[in-house]
C-alpha cells in the first residue's frame, strides 16, 4: 500500500510557488503526502514502512490500516534511514503499545533521545534491522536489509559519519513466493542494485535516483518499478507531461497516494 509518495513536504510543498505546486492548490493536479508505505502478508498484520509527518492523514485515509477487533492491524515500523521525513510519525504512533521498530544500528544510536521519550507513553521493541540472515514478520514476511550509500542526517554532528545510515528492504511473501524491493532513498545507482531489483516481482524506488531507460550494462527484466518520493519541479509530478508517458513507454511507473498492489 502506498500511503505516501512524496519528498520532503509534500505534493504541493508548503513554501513552494512554481507552476505545478500551484495547478496542485487549484485541484489541477493529484496532490500528494509524503513518502511512506505499508506491507502484510496475510491482509491482517500489518507493517509500516517509515513513519511520514502526513502519517495520521495516511492512516485515517486507508481502511485496511483501521483499528477493528484488535486496536490496530499495525504490528510495527521498517525505517530506512535517519531522516526527520522518516521518523516525524513515530510521535503519532506513541500511544500504540506492543510495536516493534527495525532500522540499522546508527539509526537506532541516533534515536535514542526520541526512544526514551516514547518509552514514557508505550513498550515498544527496538531491533537491528541488518542481520545477514534477515528477520521474520508476523504475517508470513521475511525480510532482508541491503545497505545503500548515505551519509547521517543534516540535524547530526558531521563526526557522526560511519556505518551504514541507508537501507533498502528486500521484503518476500511466504505465501504467494512475491518479492517486493523498498529503495525509497538513494544517492546513485549501481550494478548491485540493478540485480535486486531485477530480482523482486516490485520495487518501489527513489525517483531521483531511479533509472528512466534500461540499462545497457544489466538485463531489464521488467519488474514492476515503481517511483516514490517525487519532488517538485519533477514534471513527472504532472500526468500529462511528456516525461510521464517516457517512463510509461518503458514500463515505469508513478502511482497516486493510497495505490494497493499484490505481489
Amino acid at each position: 500500500m502506498l500511503l505516501g509518495t512524496a519528498a520532503t513536504g509534500g505534493f504541493p510543498r508548503w513554501n513552494c510557488a512554481c507552476a505545478l505546486c500551484a495547478a496542485a492548490r487549484d485541484g489541477k493536479l493529484p496532490a500528494r503526502t509524503v513518502e511512506c508505505a505499508a506491507v502484510t502478508g496475510n491482509s491482517r498484520d500489518w507493517w509500516l514502512l517509515n513513519t511520514s509527518p502526513d502519517l495520521r492523514v495516511q492512516l485515517a485515509g486507508t481502511g485496511a490500516l483501521w483499528p477493528g477487533p484488535r486496536p490496530s492491524p499495525l504490528r510495527g515500523v521498517l525505517l530506512t534511514d535517519a531522516e526527520p521525513d522518516h521518523l516525524a510519525g513515530l510521535g503519532v504512533l506513541r500511544t500504540a503499545p506492543g510495536l516493534t521498530v527495525y532500522a540499522a544500528p546508527p539509526v537506532l544510536t541516533a534515536l535514542t533521545p526520541a526512544r526514551t521519550a516514547l518509552a514514557r507513553y508505550a513498550t515498544w521493541e527496538w531491533r537491528d534491522s541488518t542481520p545477514q540472515e534477515g528477520f521474520v514478520l508476523s504475517g508470513g514476511l521475511v525480510v532482508t536489509a541491503h545497505p545503500v550509500a548515505a551519509g547521517p542526517p543534516g540535524y547530526l554532528p558531521a563526526r557522526s559519519g560511519g556505518g551504514h545510515w541507508a537501507t533498502a528492504y528486500r521484503i518476500e511473501d511466504l505465501g504467494t513466493g512475491g518479492v517486493l524491493f523498498y529503495a525509497p532513498r538513494l544517492h546513485s545507482w549501481t550494478a548491485e542494485l540493478e540485480e535486486l531489483v531485477a530480482d523482486a516481482d516490485g520495487a518501489v524506488l527513489d525517483a531521483a535516483h531511479c533509472p528512466t531507460e534500461p540499462l545497457e550494462s544489466s538485463a531489464w527484466r521488467e519488474p514492476r518499478r515503481v517511483l516514490t518520493r517525487l519532488e517538485d519541479p519533477d514534471p513527472l509530478l504532472d500526468p500529462a507531461s511528456a516525461a510521464r508517458a517516457r517512463l510509461t513507454e518503458v514500463g515505469i511507473e508513478v502511482l497516486p497516494d493510497g495505490t494497493e498492489f499484490v505481489l
